[in-house]
């Protein structure tokens, strides 16, 4: 950080946003293989807490990378910044009171560590989409498996670049034995102590 750069204390506090939306703020954070059905349920999740009064805002991979980050690559520093920028931006929405939704393939444990610190390691709701590669393969929803294999991807996870699945995931998701909506329900299940505000 540049010496000439002083943080600007806010008159607002993340404290008294919760209090006036009457829900707490913290991050949920969807991990998982491309194809694994981590935006379809953070979607769905989304509409459901919006529907109960939430404030929240899903921040989704493709579309941080169509905007935000659209000058990275794929390579594993890229991916680090990447993380590092949704990471700060999640926290930015937290801090305003929101509960954002985050769905990024994020494979890395590292990254994932790094993206807990910055928002805090209470703050943070790891939700792992444990959907097996030859699934997420078979789905190929938008063709980007097929063009890994025939190598026309690049550094493409799960085939040409690791992903680490998280070791103690606050939930872990499996398509492949629930549906959408039993996926949302038990989410919410999970979240209704934390979403809470106690004064």
């Amino acid at each position: 950080m540049s010496p000439n750069i002083t943080k600007h204390d806010y008159h607002i506090s993340r404290e008294e946003r919760n209090r006036q939306n009457d829900h707490n703020s913290f991050v949920i954070w969807f991990t998982g293989l491309s194809g694994s059905g981590k935006s379809t349920i953070a979607n769905q999740l989304e509409k459901e807490l919006f529907k109960s009064g939430i404030r929240t805002y899903s921040l989704d991979g493709d579309n941080v990378r169509s905007g935000l980050n659209k000058g990275l690559t794929f390579s594993l520093e890229d991916r680090k910044e990447n993380n590092r920028r949704i990471a700060e931006v999640a926290k930015l929405f937290m801090d305003a009171g929101m509960v954002p939704i985050t769905a990024f393939i994020s494979p890395l444990r590292e990254d994932r560590e790094e993206a807990k610190n910055v928002i805090g390691q209470d703050n943070f709701i790891e939700i792992f989409v444990n959907t097996p590669l030859e699934i997420c393969e078979e789905r190929d929803v938008k063709g980007l498996y097929k063009k890994a294999r025939a190598g026309e991807i690049k550094n493409f996870t799960g085939i040409s670049s690791p992903y680490e699945a998280p070791e103690d995931p606050a939930i872990e998701i499996r398509t492949e034995e629930e549906t959408v909506e039993e996926s949302v329900k038990r989410i919410i299940k999970v979240l209704k102590e934390k979403l809470k505000y106690n004064e």
